[in-house]
């Protein structure tokens, strides 16, 4: 049962929100940070991209950079752009994308829940970006960015969050890099609070959608910081780790897809042929062609779309794994064919997201820099917490979930 608990958030005065609000570190590289930035003091890039106070060149991981995003966050708070509320309370945080509205709980999530699995994960982390977020929320001694969860479908807490959402949100604005609306609630009531709390008690677990090296990190360090402190009680606030908390059904995943840089060798025919023995086959001109079903693949090629159709007996539906598209296609495509093994590293193979739409694949095989496109048909919610389930993991570069979280509405202090 996850243990989850209000907390005193570090955030914004309202008039300052839309000045310090951002895109997460992890969408966007330090130019891009640079660039949004511009000559805005107040965004929170100082925080989270802090080698944009740098010269351009300057790495991420310099043991400098790490300490300016700690002398910026006291900045922050020195200035009056971040202040901390009174009161432990937990925040009601609703993202608005194409007129639909998903919205989440801002929790303290345990870190011995993540340690124990009642915090379910579905991919792997890789050390090295785990220990980069550890050196962040060290030298902040604060999650600055939060993480992202999906719970099962909860009544109790619909209504809750559908009561308080009719009134005035604490921030409402339209964030200008995508569109997407953006608001908050506190939720200070002491009823409300513990009805909160006693609601995720009942729950089985907890599911990470998306920011798996942030959890990880924030959970390591707290474990850290526990056994290290000789006066550890288990009450302290790095028991804890900010995360945004949303009901399962709300959520949206994109499509994620790929584009790939040759054909191993094969001519496009010589590929078109080789991709039947496991495929149906079928050309669909030169309009843009989307994936209509499950097992249903798109394929962008000289100037043609094409779709592929997984034949059966080629995947398992009782299989957590082997009925994910995902898999399909780096079985039988990417490494079968085209002898790419290694999503992570293979310099062969690059992801886009789907927000980004069918035109980007489009123009990334036209413009020459890739050979053709793959466009699958989006992994669904109920797909991720099956796998979490089983214990098992997700293939590499599965899911896309729009909207992203915007960082600096809500921080959580380690120490008061």
């Amino acid at each position: 049962m996850p243990i989850v608990k209000p907390f005193r958030g570090v955030r914004p005065p309202k008039q300052y929100v839309e000045e310090v609000e951002c895109r997460p570190y992890d969408v966007l590289n330090s130019e891009e940070a640079r660039e949004e930035a511009g000559s805005n003091e107040k965004s929170l890039y100082h925080v989270i991209r802090p080698e944009i106070n740098f010269a351009p060149g300057t790495s991420e991981h310099d043991p400098r950079v790490y300490e300016e995003a700690a002398a910026q966050f006291k900045k922050f708070q020195e200035k009056g752009w971040l202040v901390q509320d009174e009161k432990e309370q937990y925040y009601i945080y609703a993202q608005t994308m194409d007129g639909n509205t998903q919205y989440g709980l801002v929790v303290g999530a345990f870190v011995g829940d993540y340690l124990n699995g009642v915090i379910k994960k579905h991919e792997l982390t890789r050390r090295d970006k785990e220990e980069d977020r550890m050196k962040h929320i060290r030298v902040c001694d604060a999650n600055i960015e939060p993480v992202f969860f999906a719970y099962p479908d909860n009544s109790v807490l619909d209504e809750l969050i559908m009561r308080y959402t009719q009134e005035a949100p604490e921030y409402d604005f339209v964030a200008p890099i995508d569109g997407f609306r953006h608001q908050l609630w506190q939720v200070s009531e002491d009823r409300d609070i513990e009805t909160i709390t006693s609601e995720f008690a009942k729950m089985p677990c907890l599911y990470i959608a998306d920011g798996h090296h942030r959890s990880a990190a924030a959970a390591l360090v707290g474990a850290e910081k526990a056994k290290n402190n000789p006066l550890h009680t288990g009450k302290e606030e790095y028991n804890y780790f900010m995360a945004v908390c949303f009901q399962a059904s709300q959520l949206t995943i994109l499509d994620y897809n790929r584009v790939i840089k040759d054909l191993n060798g094969m001519s496009s025919g010589q590929f078109l042929t080789a991709l039947q023995k496991n495929f149906i086959v079928e050309n669909k001109g030169k309009e843009e062609y989307k994936p209509k079903q499950l097992h249903e693949f798109s394929l962008y090629i000289d100037n043609n779309w094409y779709s592929l159709k997984a034949k059966s007996g080629t995947y398992n539906d009782s299989d957590p794994i082997g009925v994910l598209d995902v898999d399909i296609s780096s079985r039988l495509i990417l490494d079968e064919l085209l002898g790419i093994t290694d999503l992570r590293s293979d310099e062969r193979i690059d992801f886009v997201g789907g927000l980004r739409g069918l035109k980007e694949l489009k123009h990334r095989v036209d413009s020459g820099e890739m050979r053709c496109a793959l466009a699958l048909y989006p992994v669904t919610m109920s797909q991720i917490m099956n796998i979490a389930d089983s214990g098992k993991i997700m293939p590499p570069k599965a899911t896309w979930f729009e909207p992203k979280l915007r960082s600096g509405l809500v921080i959580h202090k380690l120490s008061e």
